[in-house]
């Protein structure tokens, strides 16, 4: 079976398994998808992440974060540019994520970045997805 957006798949996947309450969820692995966990784990939204498995068959594992009272940290997540309908975006007009207090994650030019580093380092590019 193949998935028509993979990005789009890992997000529901996470967002899915927040919801559960389950400790770490599986997806297959893919650079952008590697960048893309590495903002999240840098932003402190996810525990951890590690690439496992055998060349071709590479999965990445997410260890789900959660506070005190086992909610999740994740509290939104929401794919922006899709296959159909891809979303761009210079540095003066950067969409901001739940009133500032979410995280934009930009496909640059110059790397995968979140939105604030995007305007900060004056590029645009493709909108990702967005996370609170």
């Amino acid at each position: 079976m193949s998935v028509s957006d993979p990005i789009a798949d890992m997000l529901t996947k996470m967002r899915n398994g927040a919801a559960a309450g389950k400790e770490m969820v599986t997806v297959p692995s893919s650079n952008l998808k590697l960048e893309i966990v590495r903002i999240l784990k840098a932003e402190g939204y996810i525990k951890s992440y590690v690439k496992v498995g055998e060349i071709g068959l590479e999965k990445i594992d997410i260890t789900l974060k959660y506070d005190e009272a086992e909610n999740s940290v994740i509290h939104g997540l929401e794919r922006r540019s899709k296959s159909g309908r891809r979303q761009y975006t210079g540095y003066k007009s950067m969409p901001r994520v739940f009133n500032g207090f979410g995280t934009l994650i930009v496909s640059t030019s110059k790397g995968v970045t979140t939105g604030k580093q995007a305007v900060d380092n004056r590029v645009g590019g493709e909108v990702i997805c967005g996370v609170w």
